[in-house]
């Protein structure tokens, strides 16, 4: 699949690591949710996707309760 910001098909996957942090200052004491996704960089225009798992999603969309 071509690149969606610059047409190209120079592409390669890595494996990447990666810490979200909930916003705002409510939620400074919330751990960071750590996840490690697959991640397709284009080696033209280093633009990066990446994939949340099922699991980690759902501890995105519950704010994090069952981070740590």
């Amino acid at each position: 699949m071509p690149c969606k910001a610059c047409g190209s098909v120079n592409q390669r996957k890595f494996t990447g690591e990666m810490g979200i942090h909930f916003p705002g200052l409510k939620n400074i004491n919330k751990p960071v949710l750590r996840v490690f996704p697959e991640l397709v960089v284009c080696l033209d225009c280093g633009t990066a996707e990446f994939t949340v798992s099922e699991a980690e999603l759902r501890q995105l969309a519950e704010g994090g309760a069952a981070a740590g």
